[in-house]
């Protein structure tokens, strides 16, 4: 997926002061993991590179694909990987065990986390949960996090059974019976609605007041230091991307599937669709696309030492930026 950067900074963006590239400047080299398998939600990311417009920046992008949050949160902490996407609870626990990570971004401004059933299995909503069994994996974050939604709900903690469940087995496990209940991200919610059809029940985190921030952009707080340039016109360029994305959805589409094989098109087209919604907040449409609020990310990381168990306390103020979002990108109002 690497693309030389032979193509440098020709314009400037005024909003930082950026100045074109001279001819001869090397390009910067930036590392950029994704924190799962190409989706519909890293489809902005392929559309800004086929565009040439990280190169035409001054930047050459690699785009790795991930193997979890964790993972893509190790690796920036680490400065193995300048940037990359991470779920922000998950980037916040590396934070607390040392790694040097900042949040620069956020793309699920609303949390992705929900719980399907079948309706015919006699759940109405979540005050019907206890005595059921819930599949999903063992270090899944919404069995970790599980007392949280408890409590919102109204029900004991220890009123469901959790079933050890494979990612790709939560539907065709709910299907079957074997479980009453599977969590899953929104993303996928359309194929839910399709295989469950007058079957479907669905409640999702956000609707009982858990919420906390998903999949965002961090960035080694080292390199950030070293490269704040860089680092500015990478955000802008995938700001811009993300916008351009929510305007035009099919050309983003093209250069995820170009860029990934074996994905269905509709699919895709689906799961973008859940995206922007997941992306859509006041804040995100009336401040800036990507806006990380202040009181917002106080609660995350309450909620996050108190069913994470940080290792060490750190100031949250000190973890984000909004510096370097532009406040002429919003998403969409409708």
């Amino acid at each position: 997926m690497k693309r030389l950067g032979t193509a440098l900074a020709a314009t400037a963006i005024a909003a930082f002061g950026w100045t074109a590239a001279a001819p001869a400047q090397a390009a910067e080299e930036i590392d950029f993991i994704l924190n799962w398998f190409p989706g519909a939600d890293h489809a902005p990311y392929f559309y800004a590179l086929d565009q040439g417009w990280y190169a035409d920046a001054g930047l050459e992008v690699d785009i790795q694909t991930g193997k979890g949050s964790g993972a893509s949160s190790q690796s920036v902490a680490a400065g193995q990987s300048e940037l990359g996407v991470a779920d922000l609870p998950t980037a916040m626990i590396a934070r607390s065990k040392g790694g040097e990570i900042k949040a620069l971004m956020a793309v699920y401004a609303n949390s992705p986390q929900g719980f399907y059933w079948r309706k015919s299995s006699g759940i109405a909503g979540p005050k019907d949960f206890p005595g059921r069994s819930i599949g999903n994996p063992p270090a899944d974050a919404s069995r970790v996090m599980w007392p949280a939604f408890a409590q919102a709900a109204g029900i004991p903690q220890d009123s469901v059974k959790f079933v050890n469940v494979a990612p790709q087995a939560k539907l065709p496990t709910l299907m079957s019976g074997q479980v009453d209940i599977i969590s899953d991200f929104y993303n996928g919610h359309d194929l839910k609605i399709r295989e469950l059809g007058d079957d479907f029940g669905y409640v999702g985190w956000r609707e009982l007041g858990v919420n906390p921030y998903g999949n965002s952009i961090i960035v080694n707080a080292g390199y950030l230091k070293e490269n704040p340039e860089a680092v500015g016109k990478f955000v802008a360029v995938t700001q811009k991307a993300f916008r351009a994305c929510a305007d035009a959805p099919a050309p983003c589409i093209d250069a995820l599937l170009a860029h990934a094989s074996g994905l269905d098109r509709q699919a895709q087209e689906d799961q973008w669709n859940r995206v922007i919604e997941l992306m859509t907040t006041d804040a995100t449409k009336n401040i800036a696309l990507g806006y990380l609020e202040p009181e917002r990310l106080k609660a995350d990381y309450a909620l996050v030492d108190t069913y994470f168990e940080l290792a060490e306390p750190f100031d949250v103020e000190a973890f984000y930026s909004n510096d370097y979002l532009s406040k002429d990108i919003k998403v969409p109002a409708n």
